[in-house]
């Protein structure tokens, strides 16, 4: 079973930052590794999937014409609504994917530290959405902790292993360190040089 909304409000309550994404070198680290992955500068349309309370989003938004925020948590929405407030391009939307994946196609769709709170068959569901989704050149990227988590259904390795054997797309980076595991997925395989007519 996926983890359920009660478990993230818990998180939340009393607590705007539970992982510590201002302080952590970690996950400030993290948040550079992610921006540095993507092979464009900017995209027209992007989505965060599970945003939390809006760390990634705010640096995503720099990144984005327009930027569409999810999160199941209406704790962890209000935080990010706050971290956005000065980012007009962003809007933050409460949801509980993949029941309520909204509507529209992204050329950037982020999926980070979201895909082990569910369980298999919603993973499954989370990823066919996230692929209908994708615009036509189009990234996906995908970053999860590698490390056991108590309450979690999955871990992060057997997440990015179920990404990739349904995505079916073209596999543009693969970063994998003792902590982490970062991937981007593209539905054209173009290089950053190629792009550029440097290659």
């Amino acid at each position: 079973m996926s983890v359920a909304d009660d478990y993230f409000d818990q998180l939340f309550d009393g607590n705007p930052d539970p992982w510590s994404m201002r302080s952590r070198w970690y996950e400030q680290r993290k948040r550079d590794l992610t921006l540095a992955a993507l092979p464009r500068s900017h995209y027209h349309r992007g989505l965060e999937a599970g945003c939390a309370n809006g760390e990634l989003a705010l640096r995503l938004a720099d990144r984005c014409s327009q930027l569409l925020c999810c999160d199941t948590s209406a704790l962890a929405v209000q935080q990010a609504r706050l971290r956005l407030q000065h980012c007009p391009q962003a809007r933050v939307h409460q949801a509980r994917l993949p029941d309520q994946w909204p509507a529209g196609r992204f050329d950037l769709i982020v999926i980070s530290e979201l895909g082990y709170y569910l369980d298999p068959q919603d993973l499954q569901r989370l990823i066919a959405k996230a692929r209908a989704a994708l615009a036509t050149d189009g990234t996906l990227l995908a970053c999860h902790w590698r490390h056991p988590i108590a309450e979690c259904p999955l871990d992060g390795d057997r997440v990015h292993q179920q990404l990739a054997t349904q995505l079916q797309l073209p596999r543009l980076l693969r970063h994998v360190e003792a902590d982490l595991l970062l991937e981007v997925w593209g539905t054209c395989a173009t290089s950053v040089a190629e792009r550029e007519g440097l290659a």
